[in-house]
């Protein structure tokens, strides 16, 4: 059974946005959505969580784990938000609060979701940053978003969106922000734990490049469709869109690869600064 099933989603806002997509997210699969700005990807994704615009207008069905969630209450989705279902953002930045520490960040999640408090809250938090590769997670604790690197950053992100074990992790950009470098270890990270902690991904973005390296599975929208799905290698072996084929014709001859085990373990390390 499918953990997140979407069928037939429409979202109109003044004009149809999204008409009729349809995909499902597996346990310990990365599903990519991919289009240029404007195809309706992002707005799908905020549909997931109720994020849409007031006067946003929707059809269609969003299963969680085979229950409607599309048009629950703000009481009822806030159950559901950040603990069976996280999102990481484009922007660490904005994402984090700029004048709270990242230890009272994430305790504030284990507070809210799973009643966590004190000593074993912060236990909670440091693991977490273990988690995600952050180094010297019980000092990082204490320090500001402002004195990370945006990798570091985008990985402190990351470990908000786990602090509730949630089922389903929503990717929205995650690594347009970042140099290229930097964007394959944050590439490898969800990778590795889409597999290890059996987690439903779906990434969103514009880069045909990012899903190759990743996704499992690809869906291209256009113009508020999906125009073409398939898995990854069978997408950019033999892409029968004429869209999809201009998307990959628009990427640059290098593609983006999965940081080596040395250059990974210099990261958490600390010798390398994301």
């Amino acid at each position: 059974m499918s953990t997140l099933s979407i069928r037939d989603l429409t979202i109109d806002i003044g004009r149809p946005l999204v008409r009729g997509v349809s995909f499902e997210l597996e346990p310990g699969r990365i599903h990519g959505l991919a289009g240029e700005s404007g195809s309706g990807k992002t707005l799908t994704s905020l549909a997931v969580l109720g994020l849409l615009p007031r006067q946003a207008r929707t059809g269609g069905s969003i299963l969680l784990a085979g229950e409607e969630i599309l048009g629950l209450g703000r009481r009822a989705l806030n159950r559901i938000r950040g603990k069976r279902i996280a999102m990481i953002f484009q922007d660490p930045s904005a994402s984090l609060h700029p004048q709270l520490p990242v230890g009272r960040q994430l305790t504030d999640h284990l507070r809210v979701h799973l009643g966590l408090k004190g000593k074993a809250a912060r236990a909670r938090a440091e693991e977490l940053l273990e988690i995600v590769q952050v180094p010297r997670a019980a000092e990082a604790l204490g320090r500001y978003p402002h004195q990370f690197s945006g990798g570091q950053r985008q990985r402190i992100a990351i470990a908000c969106a786990l602090a509730c074990d949630p089922e389903v992790l929503l990717a929205d950009e995650p690594t347009t922000a970042l140099d290229v470098t930097v964007q394959a270890g944050i590439l490898q990270l969800l990778r590795d734990l889409a597999t290890e902690r059996r987690l439903a991904v779906l990434l969103v973005t514009h880069d045909l490049g990012v899903m190759s390296a990743i996704a499992d599975e690809v869906a291209v929208m256009k113009d508020g469709l999906i125009v073409e799905r398939a898995d990854r290698e069978t997408l950019f072996r033999d892409p029968q869109h004429e869209y999809t084929r201009a998307l990959l014709a628009a990427l640059p001859g290098s593609k983006i690869e999965a940081p080596d085990a040395e250059w990974a373990d210099a990261v958490t390390k600390g010798e390398i600064d994301e």
